[in-house]
């Protein structure tokens, strides 16, 4: 059973002294929260027989990596069916099978009760319950690589439509949402209707007796452990606290025009003409009459245009364009931000940002894309000096590879040796050189190999003229 085998893992923790007990908390919620930030839940099955052998490292606590992960699908898409289902949860983890599912023989109460029959009827099955999310970030572009097929977002009424083959690939994205608690709707109400959506797609293709493989994952894990800093606070003051409200995330840009294909998001985006700044930031992410003509996207270009009227006084237009290329030397696509754009009034400011680059398959984030010198001037105008001063923090943008509504793996702009490495690394050889000099210092000392004795005669030393 699915709910079985997707059982919560427990962490026993020994005595320790009181005086230890705030360390080893802050210890095993890091280490809780660091795992449940990178692993999301997998869940395969086949119309097909004997595609996956059983899994024999899938023991408590494994994490199946990526090269792991193409040994498990290479069978089921080189030997089964040509078309592949992958049911795509915005957030799901290993411990809503153990919260929502009929662990202990509850099937009525069951939320995965379509799912788990799914798994009984199917020939071949298979279930890893942590998955690396670098491997299911890329999981898309690996079926789209395998089968030669590109991905298409289907819902129920389109996939009644279509006319699904046996032997030309096929591969179909059926996206699922999940919300929090605090939301319109509980979590167990929400997976409910993803198993029912699941149910229905699954009717569909037995009505129509198409072979297939379905796939069901996440796109990041749904359960957040609790801030460490209140674990180690202590457990007494908890109840009398009141949580902090957590600051208000605006969704990204998102331009379309079948599907998602670029997105743009900053946590601040100002702009300044002769030294006026304007904060654009509400004007940009969460409204939906954002002006975005003039954006156009390829598998080689994009373009993106965000227009706002009455901005000093006049209609200003910014434009983000980018390009995607193949480079033999890394045989993969690379992307490039070739420019960054403003024009108003008939004219245009150019602004190279050519900093702004990653491996296509990625997005791209930096704390600061700004013009600024002090916050990195990532972006460098083509005349000086510049009227205009641009600042977007904490940026990201995915103009190729784009999957639903959500960034693929950052491509991060910090380097690895920031100033504060520099520092502790001068200060270390600095130490070490001291140390050094001073222990070759003490082992250069020489004792006296002579002594003068009271009782016989005494030394006397030739005054050498």
């Amino acid at each position: 059973m699915a709910a079985t085998v997707l059982s919560s893992m427990r962490i026993g923790t020994p005595w320790a002294p009181a005086l230890w007990l705030p360390l080893i908390l802050v210890v095993v919620a890091a280490m809780v929260t660091t795992a449940a930030e990178h692993q999301v839940p997998l869940v395969m099955w086949s119309s097909d027989r004997d595609l996956w052998a059983p899994v024999a490292d899938t023991h408590e606590g494994h994490i199946t990596s990526d090269m792991q992960l193409s040994t498990y699908l290479d069978p089921a898409l080189e030997l089964g069916p040509r078309n592949v289902l992958l049911f795509l949860q915005d957030k799901l983890s290993i411990e809503d099978f153990t919260a929502y599912g009929g662990v202990f023989g509850n099937k009525q109460d069951s939320a995965f009760s379509n799912l788990e029959n799914a798994l009984d009827l199917a020939p071949s099955s298979l279930v890893l319950p942590a998955v690396d999310w670098y491997a299911v970030s890329t999981l898309t572009t690996y079926l789209q690589e395998k089968l030669g097929a590109s991905p298409l977002h289907v819902d129920l009424a389109t996939l009644r439509e279509l006319k699904l083959s046996a032997t030309l690939p096929a591969l179909l994205l059926i996206r699922l949402p999940y919300t929090a608690s605090s939301g319109l709707m509980a979590p167990r109400e929400v997976l409910t209707g993803n198993d029912e959506v699941i149910g229905q797609v699954l009717s569909t293709l037995k009505s129509e007796d198409v072979p297939y493989t379905a796939a069901l994952t996440a796109v990041r894990p749904s359960r957040v452990t609790r801030d460490v800093a209140m674990v180690a606070g202590g457990l007494g003051r908890q109840l009398l606290q009141k949580q902090v409200a957590s600051p208000v995330i605006h969704p990204p840009v998102s331009y379309n025009d079948t599907v998602p294909r670029i997105l743009f998001w900053a946590q601040n985006f100002s702009v300044a003409y002769k030294d006026q700044w304007e904060d654009l930031t509400s004007h940009t992410f969460g409204v939906q009459t954002l002006n975005m003509t003039g954006s156009f996207w390829n598998d080689s270009f994009a373009r993106l245009s965000l227009t706002y009227e009455q901005l000093f006084g006049t209609t200003v237009t910014f434009k983000f364009i980018l390009a995607n290329r193949f480079y033999p030397v890394s045989a993969r696509y690379w992307f490039t931000m070739e420019s960054f754009e403003i024009h108003s009034n008939g004219s245009v400011v150019y602004f190279n940002a050519s900093q702004v680059t990653g491996p296509s398959i990625y997005s791209f984030h930096c704390e600061y894309v700004s013009t600024l010198t002090k916050k990195g001037n990532l972006l460098v105008t083509n005349m000086q000096p510049s009227l205009w001063q641009i600042t977007l923090h904490d940026f990201q943008i995915q103009a190729f590879n784009v999957t639903g509504e959500q960034f693929s793996y950052a491509s991060d702009c910090a380097g690895f040796f920031s100033p504060g490495i520099w520092m502790g690394l001068l200060t270390s050889l600095f130490m070490l050189f001291v140390f050094t000099y001073g222990l070759h210092m003490i082992l250069s000392l020489k004792t006296m190999d002579r002594f003068d004795d009271h009782k016989g005669s005494s030394i006397s030393l030739t005054q050498i003229v």
